[in-house]
């Protein structure tokens, strides 16, 4: 089927994108998201607060190894985290339902710059704080009767959104 191994994996261009989970409770929705992230060689996932890090056998049913090629680090505040995205020149968006929020299919990817994306709590969503010290909202558009998705259906919209946009799909 023409897959890279690991080696290969890490030494690849990547997706200019990183993708922050936020107090994420389930260890199989952080797996689902070092899957997506491997398939679509996203540069890194930075895990933040309570959102469990590897090694660990739930993540692992979920990632099936993409936790051992992703690189990721953890931080215990994502407000740190943010923080230093943007000390790295990257500019955060939360992808929040919020007032001045843009739909994903609307957001305009600039070429040359490096992104992160921050992803909430499966309850609370992104923290307020967090939301305030992003550059922007990012939302998908529901029509349905619930307003949220699950955060690993909602990380691979978005990142699926983002490889559209930089043409890797």
């Amino acid at each position: 089927m023409g897959r890279i191994g690991r080696e290969e994996f890490l030494s690849s261009h990547k997706l200019p994108l990183t993708v922050v989970l936020d107090n994420i409770r389930s260890l199989h929705n952080v797996g689902s998201v070092f899957r997506t992230s491997d398939a679509f060689r996203v540069e890194r996932i930075v895990l933040c607060g309570i959102t469990a890090t590897p090694p660990s056998a739930e993540i692992h049913k979920t990632a099936l190894g993409a936790e051992d090629v992703v690189p990721w680090q953890h931080f215990p505040d994502t407000m740190e985290a943010v923080a230093m995205l943007k000390n790295e020149g990257y500019e955060v968006y939360s992808i929040e339902q919020c007032e001045g929020s843009v739909a994903l299919q609307d957001f305009p990817l600039q070429g040359g710059k490096r992104y992160a994306v921050i992803m909430g709590n499966e309850v609370k969503g992104v923290q307020q704080q967090v939301v305030d010290a992003s550059d922007g909202a990012i939302e998908i558009p529901q029509f349905g009767t619930k307003h949220s998705l699950n955060v690993s259906v909602t990380a691979g919209m978005v990142i699926w959104e983002f490889a559209k946009k930089f043409g890797w799909v």
